[in-house]
């Protein structure tokens, strides 16, 4: 299986949806026909304010020409395999690069770092993912939602800075992947609903707020923050019972069917609208909305 790095900014040019598809010029074309069938990683580069260093991964389905513009090619997301790392991982850490393969024999970065599309080795794609997915965070589940100690245990394996366990079933674990879109969606948010506002954590650093998918995984909705809400669990039933909806302007909506429009009015936050996320690049898209009002909301 091969691996690879696909470089993106938060200002990209280029028509970019890193759950679905990832558009390029022709010159990576065979680089990244070499990715197809295997995963990749996202790495945002180091000259973007506040990068995100290497901040996802997904698996590469299919590369085709581009409808839009001539000589450019788009690599197809498989769907429901986009991962967004709960721990963003820095091009350089503290102990130095964490994409080996890029030093040259003196021991320096090599030219290829400059390179939109290029291949990773497995090493240093366990090294990422190992770093990115790091299970322990303060961003605790619920009781509910911790898993059992059988499937806790599956994902406590000991270190390996080989390529000799296989990362890419920990990439699709529900587990991990219902951990990763926990931690990234209430980072975005602060720990705050996003219709409420209110910011709740308790005495051991859990916060009392859920991450809620705006499509479900179950009706092919991604995991990645934009298409996710920090949600308080009153607010999080309801959402999900299309009781509550959002325009696309992120103004709250609040169907004809509630009972008590009032109150739940009340608990909704003065401006109307959803709190912004810290990151733009990380609010709600349009796209995830209008398949909730259309599907969901009962308006």
């Amino acid at each position: 299986m091969a691996f690879g790095i696909f470089l993106h900014r938060s200002d990209s040019i280029y028509d970019d949806r890193l759950a679905e598809r990832y558009q390029f010029p022709r010159q990576y074309l065979s680089r990244a026909k070499a990715c197809v069938g295997g995963w990749i990683i996202y790495l945002e580069p180091t000259k973007v304010h506040a990068t995100r260093g290497y901040f996802a991964a997904a698996k590469v389905q299919d590369i085709v020409p581009d409808s839009t513009r001539p000589d450019m090619y788009s690599a197809l997301i498989e769907p429901n395999t986009y991962i967004e790392f709960s721990d963003l991982v820095p091009f350089k850490g503290q102990d130095g690069l964490v994409e080996l393969g890029l030093l040259n024999d003196a021991g320096k970065i090599s030219g290829r770092a400059q390179s939109a599309v290029r291949p990773l080795s497995a090493v240093d794609f366990n090294r990422i993912i190992d770093r990115g997915l790091n299970a322990d965070s303060t961003l605790l589940p619920r009781i509910g939602d911790i898993p059992s100690s059988t499937d806790f245990r599956e994902h406590q394996a000991p270190y390996d800075s080989g390529a000799t366990r296989d990362r890419t079933m920990l990439l699709m674990s529900r587990i991990t992947r219902d951990r990763a879109f926990r931690q990234v969606v209430l980072r975005a948010y602060d720990s705050r609903c996003a219709m409420t506002g209110l910011r709740l954590i308790n005495g051991g650093g859990r916060a009392e707020a859920e991450a809620a998918h705006i499509r479900p995984v179950s009706e092919n909705g991604p995991d990645c923050v934009s298409n996710g809400l920090a949600l308080s669990g009153t607010v999080h039933w309801m959402f999900d019972r299309g009781l509550l909806g959002i325009a696309d302007d992120l103004r709250i909506l609040i169907s004809r069917q509630v009972n008590n429009a009032e109150t739940v009015a009340m608990m909704i936050n003065e401006t109307g609208h959803l709190l912004h996320t810290q990151r733009k690049g990380d609010r709600p898209q349009p796209q995830y909305l209008r398949w909730h009002r259309e599907n969901c909301f009962k308006g």
